[in-house]
């Protein structure tokens, strides 16, 4: 039986090729300390389905190259996609803030 593995796409810049992350917790044998190992593998993806986010299970085949040795079976979770930030926020959205030399100082003009 081939290897499955079961992980989240961490990138997919590049053509049919995506990299996918593996969290696995794992206890120190002598300090008895629970630390996150996190492990990458690059997949092979023929139809470029896989977005980043994406909650995919590859398995391990044939090499593709140097370091594609798994194949993408199935997407089986969609992102839920990101937050986007505005580049340009007017000043009537964002005020700017006034320091208490500078209020003091517009009070008195009044």
């Amino acid at each position: 039986m081939s290897q499955t593995l079961i992980g989240i796409v961490s990138s997919d810049k590049r053509d049919k090729t995506i990299t996918v992350s593996i969290a696995s917790r794992e206890t120190h044998p002598l300090y008895r300390k629970q630390y996150t190992k996190t492990r990458k593998y690059t997949a092979h993806d023929e139809k470029n389905e896989a977005k980043v986010g994406d909650k995919v299970e590859i398995v391990a085949c044939r090499p593709f190259s140097k370091t594609v040795t798994y194949n993408l079976v199935k997407v089986l979770e969609r992102s839920h996609g990101s937050v986007e930030l505005k580049d340009n926020v007017t000043e009537v959205e964002m005020p700017e803030k006034v320091g208490a030399d500078e209020k003091v100082a517009v009070e008195k003009e009044e």
